[in-house]
């Protein structure tokens, strides 16, 4: 994935897709550029899996995740997700979106503040 830093949460690419504040001052005040981020399997699916997703939203949605880097399951991020689970005891699309962040070598980017937390938790662990 080469150019790409940023993994981007669920959260945050709704942030981007609805022209959230908090989420558009931090991509102008960072300078990131869409071709600098990657999103996970598991964004795609709570993204365009959500009951009652009009068909607009759903072009709004494909059209922002067509500007960046796909992010697909392997067989490390599996592994790594099973891991940070048992340890951390997150939920698993949590755990998938921080494996795929740390087997990448990404910072994700989340407004969940308590998965923020948590990835400053599993960086300190890592080093």
């Amino acid at each position: 994935m080469s150019g790409v830093r940023f993994l981007l949460d669920t959260n945050y690419v709704i942030g981007l897709v609805k022209q959230q504040e908090i989420v558009i001052k931090t991509v102008a005040d960072r300078a990131i550029e869409a071709k600098a981020c990657a999103y996970s399997f598991v964004t795609r699916i709570e993204l365009l899996g959500f009951p009652g997703i009009t068909s607009q939203e759903i072009e709004g949605i494909e059209r922002t995740l067509a500007q960046m880097q796909y992010a697909a399951l392997t067989q490390e991020i599996e592994d790594w997700a099973i891991a940070l689970r048992r340890k951390y005891r997150l939920k698993t699309p949590d755990a998938i979106i921080a494996a795929t962040a740390q087997c990448l070598k990404l910072e994700l980017l989340t407004l969940d503040q308590q998965l923020a937390t948590r990835m400053q938790e599993i960086e300190a662990n890592a080093e």
